[in-house]
Order: structure tokens, then sequence, then C-alpha cells
């Protein structure tokens, strides 16, 4: 699996979201990966009805129907063609409690749940509520120039030994050669931002990605 995260990058907002996931269905079909694209809240609808990759939403509140203004809503964004939901990224982090809740609302929805961990550790307690993935992202290479592949090959390792869950791992990945590792080392896949929605051809980034994960 490789989920191209658009957090809120102007590249990936509006009208230019629903372009970036064109391109990323056509890799999906070119390649033969499995491509899932996370958009903005706002975006999900107008996206899931263009393309017919899955569409996750980035984040949902641990709320039920009710008075929660500003809350996310699972049950909204699964109406509006989401089909899974990152949780506790960590540039929108929840507490464990949060973090399984919203692990069993996604499942009640036949959602699919990626819960984001910084380490090892926080994925091997983010595991016992049984997320579908777990996706280790050190915070500190998250948008940077050195790779988890390249500073870090041992938490990839660490994590897929320790956790006992699909792994996806992320933070800095950019080329085909940061995907080797991560496979080799045992990564079920990526989780991937900046380096394919800020790529000068976000086609021929993600195409190397996914040629990567063969």
């Amino acid at each position: 699996m490789i989920i191209v995260n658009f957090k809120t990058y102007r590249e990936a907002t509006g009208s230019n979201a629903v372009r970036l996931a064109e391109i990323c269905e056509q890799v999906a079909k070119k390649t033969g990966a499995g491509i899932t694209v996370a958009a903005q809240a706002a975006d999900v609808r107008s996206v899931a009805d263009f393309v017919s990759i899955p569409v996750f939403a980035q984040h949902i509140d641990a709320v039920d129907y009710g008075a929660h203004t500003g809350a996310t809503l699972a049950e909204a964004l699964h109406e509006a063609g989401a089909s899974g939901s990152l949780i506790n990224h960590s540039e929108q982090r929840l507490e464990l409690r949060q973090v399984d809740a919203c692990v069993k609302k996604l499942k009640s929805l036949g959602m699919t749940s990626v819960a984001c961990a910084a380490n090892d550790e926080e994925g091997m307690n983010i595991a016992r509520f049984g997320p579908d993935y777990i996706a280790v992202e050190p915070p500190e290479l998250i948008g940077g120039a050195v790779s988890v592949s390249t500073a870090k090959p041992e938490l990839i390792s660490n994590s897929v030994k320790k956790i006992r869950c699909n792994v996806l791992v992320g933070a800095g990945i950019k080329n085909g050669n940061d995907v080797a590792i991560a496979k080799k080392l045992g990564a079920r896949g990526i989780l991937v931002a900046s380096g394919i929605v800020k790529a000068a051809s976000p086609e021929r980034a993600l195409t190397e990605l996914a040629e990567a994960m063969k």
C-alpha cells in the first residue's frame, strides 16, 4: 500500500486535490500498485466522486452524532465517500483512549484504520486496539531531506518484529531506494506526503515509488 497524504498543501486543496488524485489513479493503473489518497475532509466527496482508487480522510474525532461543533465525524466522511482514515498523525495527535475509540468507530462503519505512531513502542501500545495498519513515522523526519529508511532503518525492522499488525512507514520518503529499503526490512507499504505533493512531477515521483514496491 502507498498512501499519499495530501495534508493541507495548496497543490492538493480543492480542485488541485482532484487533479492530484487523478494522477495517483493513473499511476495505480499503470503500475498495478495499491495507491490510496488521504484528502482534507472538505475535499473527500469531490475526490471520491472523481476517482476509483480508495480515498481516506486525514483525521477523525472520537465523537458520535451530537453537539460537537467543529469535530470531524466519521459517519459524515463515510457518507462522503471515504473508505478509511488516518488516526493520530503527528500533526493531529490523540490520546490513546481516543485512538481506541476511533479504531472502533471505523470498524463499525467498515472503514480502514491507519493509526500513526512515532516509534515502535507507541506502535505496540496502539496495536492492541486492532487497527488495520500502523504507520510508524518519526516526527523529526517528517517533511525532511533524510528518510526514515536512511536515518533509522532499525526503527523499521524493530517495528515489523514488535508490532503484530501490518506496518507502514513514513517520514522523508522520496525515492525508490527509500521504498526498497523499507520493503526489504518488512514494511507492508509507505505513507508519503510532500515527496509527491510538492514534487516537480508528482506522476514521475509516484511512479518511481510504485515501481519500487513491486
